[in-house]
């Protein structure tokens, strides 16, 4: 099946505040909106409202073929965003948003704690160019516990120090 690349319309683009010297690397047409992504965030537009995340705030994505959804992920706690395409060969959204999200992650560790969990602990470069250190886990994660604080810290120091910061 051809892959499809899609042009973002000039109206959605003025509806998600992008002038004509914004680049958008990759757009796709929703069933309920549009979706787009620039070398900065992540924005959709539904209903006339706009949702514009950064990357270094989105976990991952995963697209499902059989219903052409693609679900984004946040690091800080948001509800999965479903973006439902209004064409199931126009994956490329997909694979920008991938790709810039990897680019956002500078170094990255997983971290076995105390009682089976897992929570990887990030150094993320935000649009401006900060880095940012983030722990990633499930909502059971105990940071409170010594052991479970004591093991994400070092994991924390470890990934800075590998990108040369302290």
């Amino acid at each position: 099946m051809p892959l499809r690349r899609t042009r973002l319309p000039d109206d959605a683009r003025t509806e998600l505040g992008l002038d004509t010297r914004s680049r958008v690397l990759a757009a796709a047409r929703l069933t309920d909106g549009w979706a787009a992504a620039t070398s900065q965030q992540l924005l959709v537009l539904r209903d006339g409202a706009v949702v514009a995340r950064p990357w270094h705030l989105v976990d991952g994505a995963r697209l499902d073929a059989e219903s052409a959804t693609l679900t984004v992920t946040w690091v800080d706690g948001h509800h999965a965003t479903e973006l439902p395409l209004a064409d199931d060969r126009d994956v490329r959204l997909a694979r920008v948003l991938h790709g810039q999200v990897q680019a956002s992650v500078v170094h990255r560790e997983n971290v076995a704690l105390p009682g089976g969990r897992t929570v990887r602990v990030a150094l993320r470069r935000t649009p401006a160019g900060e880095l940012l250190t983030q722990v990633i886990g499930t909502g059971d994660v105990d940071l409170a516990d010594p052991a479970t604080s004591a093991a994400v810290d070092a994991a924390e120091a470890r990934v800075r120090e590998a990108a040369g910061l302290r």
